[in-house]
């Protein structure tokens, strides 16, 4: 957390964490209270075990954390940058807890009911990692942990951009957290 004005809360995208914003913390904070959190499950937060229901890690849960959060930071009001998935996760802390939210910023977040029920074979090779994340633990642990660095290759490499866009001290506490 730094920086003065309102509070600014930054929410990371699958697999990254809060070090996503590395690059423009600084900036916001000129303006902003920032306040980049890790989502449950992800960088240093807490990671408790997963239910058969998907509860511990469903976007309202980790909604409900945000707002912990903020309440327990002082701020009551804010407003909110979210990418990937954390822009679900703030889409339901919107909808959920509309009064404490000012304002929001979503990027890169797809109509996820859309896009299921519009699936076909060249969706499921390009969104794998929806399917595979899924699956009941520990599986997709297990097999992420085997080889952290090649998973991140995997699920972020793969678009026309490649890993150039990622500084290498972003990539090294993506993988130190996976």
């Amino acid at each position: 957390m730094g920086g003065n004005g309102p509070a600014l809360l930054l929410l990371h995208g699958h697999p990254q964490t809060h070090m996503i914003w590395h690059k423009v913390a600084g900036t916001l904070a000129q303006h902003f209270t920032v306040i980049a959190a890790d989502l449950r499950g992800y960088g240093d937060s807490g990671k408790p075990d997963d239910d058969a229901e998907h509860f511990n890690y469903a976007k309202r849960t980790m909604a409900a954390d945000m707002a912990e959060l903020m309440s327990a930071l002082g701020f009551e009001r804010f407003k909110v940058l979210a990418h990937d998935r954390g822009a679900r996760v703030a889409h339901r802390l919107g909808v959920d807890h509309a009064a404490r939210v000012e304002r929001m910023v979503l990027l890169d977040i797809a109509p996820t009911l859309a896009m299921y029920r519009g699936t076909n074979e060249a969706f499921a090779r390009s969104y794998w990692h929806w399917f595979f994340l899924i699956r009941p633990q520990p599986l997709p642990e297990m097999l992420i942990q085997a080889d952290p660095a090649q998973y991140l290759k995997s699920v972020m490499g793969a678009r026309s951009a490649g890993m150039a866009p990622f500084a290498p001290e972003a990539l090294a506490e993506y993988e130190r957290c996976l």
